[in-house]
């Protein structure tokens, strides 16, 4: 791993952060805990189980914690994830998107005889023969689409006849039923997006009442999301939180009011540092992080030291960024560091290769991203 080349003679050395090569990938250990820890006695407040979404860090060092924390296992977003975290000790996950071709059930059903507890999400009475087919012998959920069209059962029906041929297969068993709200997530105000959960949560209800009046109730109800988690509590329709970027918090989470409180109420534990490569000109420096170093989609990473408060960021390309002061304000030095948060944490995750574990500023390990890449 080329930031174990890089950076192992740094571990446990007083300061060491400031000597990383840049752009890496930080966490700090302490926030990270703290925000495991808090989340999972939410869940155990609130009587649901946990399944944090292992899409959001693809780490079995971090799945690994949020199991000792008490979550029951993790879920993966893609089959290649699954594998990855697997083959590292992880059990007990869950695959949230569909698996489909013949190429991906088969890597499914031998996975499933490695993988204790592995269970997967279904919306396709194709999908469901596939799979019945390999003989692969494994929990399958319905998925419902909550919505947006992307995936799931369309209607109450479709969810009862899918049901229905998972529990007509003898390998495979039917386990409950998936509902995520992504889409009513990011809503930044609190009582906008309980008013917009609410509602879907009524139609995943009477989903539900259909499943139970066919003799099929669902004995797992799987879904949630940080931004919605309070919410999902308060509701009581689901049995399990599939949350993932309350370890991280990134910028598009802690913009929303979580908890109806006014503000978040999980730290920032991911960062990127970045250094200042080029300060020729008065009005703004150029940092050593751009395309390659953040997720693009959800707008300029928000700079959390290193600068003038006030400072902003902008793309310059690739490799690089500029850091620019407001007016009046000297921008930082050539060499000096800047610390950044991620616009949007899983995608920022996904183009690295290892996280920096930092305490304070001392490098004290590096922490592989097994499912980084893992899209198939």
């Amino acid at each position: 791993m080329y930031a174990v080349t890089l950076h192992e003679h740094l571990i446990g050395r007083q300061g060491s952060r400031s000597a990383l090569n840049t752009p890496a990938l930080i966490v700090d250990v302490d926030a990270l805990d703290r925000n495991i820890v808090s989340m999972a006695r939410f869940a155990a407040r609130s009587g649901l189980r946990l399944r944090p979404h292992a899409k959001t860090h693809k780490s079995a060092e971090i799945a690994r914690r949020q199991i000792a924390a008490g979550a029951v296992g993790v879920c993966c977003a893609k089959l290649g994830e699954a594998q990855a975290l697997s083959a590292a000790g992880i059990e007990n996950i869950l695959i949230t998107s569909p698996v489909v071709g013949s190429a991906a059930v088969e890597r499914l059903a031998a996975l499933a005889k490695l993988c204790s507890g592995l269970m997967a999400a279904v919306d396709h009475p194709d999908a469901v023969e596939a799979i019945a087919r390999s003989g692969a012998a494994l929990t399958l959920l319905v998925d419902i689409d909550p919505g947006i069209h992307r995936t799931g059962v369309a209607d109450a029906a479709a969810a009862v006849d899918l049901a229905r041929r998972i529990e007509a297969s003898p390998a495979l068993t039917y386990g409950g039923v998936q509902f995520y709200c992504g889409a009513q997530q990011h809503i930044e105000d609190f009582e906008a997006r309980r008013a917009a959960v609410t509602e879907r949560t009524d139609y995943i209800s009477s989903v539900i009442a259909s499943l139970t009046e066919a003799g099929l109730p669902p004995a797992l109800v799987t879904g949630g999301g940080t931004g919605s988690h309070v919410i999902d509590a308060a509701l009581g329709v689901l049995t399990e939180l599939q949350v993932g970027s309350y370890i991280f918090m990134d910028r598009q989470y802690a913009d929303c009011d979580l908890a109806g409180e006014g503000g978040a109420n999980f730290e920032t534990a991911l960062m990127i540092d970045a250094r200042v490569i080029s300060a020729n000109h008065g009005f703004l420096v150029t940092v050593d992080a751009g395309f390659k170093a953040f997720a693009t989609e959800a707008g300029a990473p928000p700079i959390l030291s290193g600068a003038a408060s006030g400072s902003v960021y902008h793309f310059m390309g690739d490799e690089h960024g500029c850091v620019v002061p407001p007016k009046g304000e000297a921008p930082p030095r050539l060499g000096e560091v800047v610390t950044f948060a991620a616009p949007h944490c899983d995608p920022t995750v996904n183009l690295y290769d290892a996280y920096h574990a930092v305490r304070g500023d001392t490098l004290v390990g590096i922490w592989a991203i097994e499912a980084r890449g893992r899209s198939a």
